[in-house]
């Protein structure tokens, strides 16, 4: 089991050495003091989730994997799946969020319990529990809320949150509904810390407002002092956004970014990222990473720490067992592997991240060059054909009268190649 191979690495002095050296503290409360916390006694801390969708992403994973380093370190981790806030929505740097259902929040909330259960362990004195804010806030009128909570909150500090501000500065403003989320998200230390004895919070550094929105609320009403961990919000050394893919989000649901597409996201991670990812994403030890990063100076053709950097975070996210067949999947594409002996699931998955087109039976191999982008002409296709350049599933084609029903049966798939690395999917109607 991936969770039971999992552990620190015993080169640093404490978790909290191993959490800098890592990248993952941007900002934080009193470090003097956080380090003598996570090097003593356990402590219970939490990261908050809100369900906004039907599956958390890569920016999620990161917070998964710094509390998973701290409960290996021995400390008691609460996970939260925001069953109020979701309702809500932190507030976004442009616009307003569009709220969702109450029924489709709870039924997100479940997904993403599933998911945060998978990273964390449910074993041994220090299991995570899963907890949801609408627990607390859901019997609580609007009254008691303003005040019990709301009296601690001074609008002219709320309006100098970075998420707030930025919005006031904006065409389309912010509403009282988002405006509201930092005392909420204040209010879920607030209760973590009396309910569990809860002493610190981790998030992303984009979240610093809501984070420290909890810490002075404790210190106001219980007179208490606990702390909070903003990690580093994650980008491309070219200044771009991490975690998207042609737009799209890196979802870590199978059924919203398939293994292949997941695998391949790594694969395709600059060298000048790739060392700062195998430190934040995987659990390889200070050691190995360096290796890497000397592979990296000195044979970078070879592309060695993308590959382990795409085998350890797949594994990690799907599994062993899928990520073998992602493997199988990229090498039989390339004509070093059986196609027929390739998973359906993986080998169509592997099919769309390709250039792609959907054909009849009868469909000419070279229009299929065209269609799908391999050659810019039918003469261009024929001349490729003749120059023995083109296969179709790994078997080469001689005949540029060839059509598709010779090769592959109705509802088929099929590797359409021309050269030796310019690929197409085709599936047969």
């Amino acid at each position: 089991m991936i969770l039971e191979s999992q552990q620190n690495d015993a080169s640093f002095a404490d978790v909290w050495e191993e959490l800098v050296w890592r990248g993952l503290v941007h900002v934080s409360t009193d470090q003097a003091a956080l380090k003598e916390l996570l090097s003593g006694e356990p402590i219970t801390y939490y990261c908050g989730f809100d369900p906004t969708a039907p599956s958390l992403h890569l920016g999620n994973l990161v917070q998964l994997l710094t509390m998973r380093r701290l409960q290996l370190a021995g400390h008691k981790p609460l996970g939260l799946v925001g069953g109020s806030t979701g309702l809500i929505g932190d507030p976004r740097p442009t616009a307003e969020r569009t709220l969702n259902t109450k029924e489709t929040v709870a039924e997100w909330v479940g997904y993403l319990q599933g998911q945060v259960s998978r990273f964390l362990s449910g074993e041994g004195d220090n299991a995570v529990r899963l907890v949801n804010n609408l627990d607390w806030t859901g019997g609580l009128s609007a009254i008691d809320f303003l005040r019990e909570i709301g009296k601690h909150y001074r609008v002219g500090t709320m309006l100098k949150k970075d998420a707030v501000a930025s919005r006031l500065n904006s065409d389309a403003g912010i509403s009282y509904t988002e405006f509201s989320y930092q005392i909420l998200q204040g209010f879920d230390y607030l209760e973590l810390y009396r309910q569990y004895g809860c002493v610190l919070q981790t998030g992303g550094s984009d979240q610093w407002g809501n984070l420290t929105s909890g810490t002075d609320l404790i210190h106001k009403v219980e007179g208490a002092s606990v702390h909070a961990i903003g990690t580093p919000l994650v980008t491309n050394s070219d200044g771009t956004k991490f975690g998207k893919s042609e737009g799209n989000a890196i979802w870590l649901d199978a059924s919203m970014c398939s293994p292949y597409a997941f695998y391949q996201f790594w694969l395709n991670t600059d060298d000048a990222d790739v060392i700062s990812r195998l430190k934040i994403f995987t659990f390889l030890s200070r050691e190995r990473i360096e290796e890497l990063e000397s592979l990296v100076s000195t044979e970078p053709f070879k592309r060695e720490a993308q590959k382990v950097l795409a085998t350890e975070v797949t594994t990690l996210v799907h599994g062993a067992e899928a990520t073998q067949a992602v493997i199988d999947a990229s090498r039989a594409l390339f004509g070093q592997g059986d196609l027929a002996a390739l998973d359906p699931a993986t080998l169509e998955a592997a099919l769309r991240e390709l250039p792609n087109t959907t054909a009849a039976t009868d469909a000419s191999i070279v229009q299929l060059l065209v269609d799908t982008g391999l050659v810019s002409s039918q003469s261009e296709g024929r001349r490729a054909v003749a120059q023995g350049g083109v296969s179709l599933n790994n078997v080469r084609i001689d005949d540029d009268a060839a059509t598709l029903d010779s090769y592959v049966e109705a509802g088929g798939m099929a590797v359409l190649r021309r050269g030796k690395k310019t690929l197409a999917g085709i599936f047969v109607g």
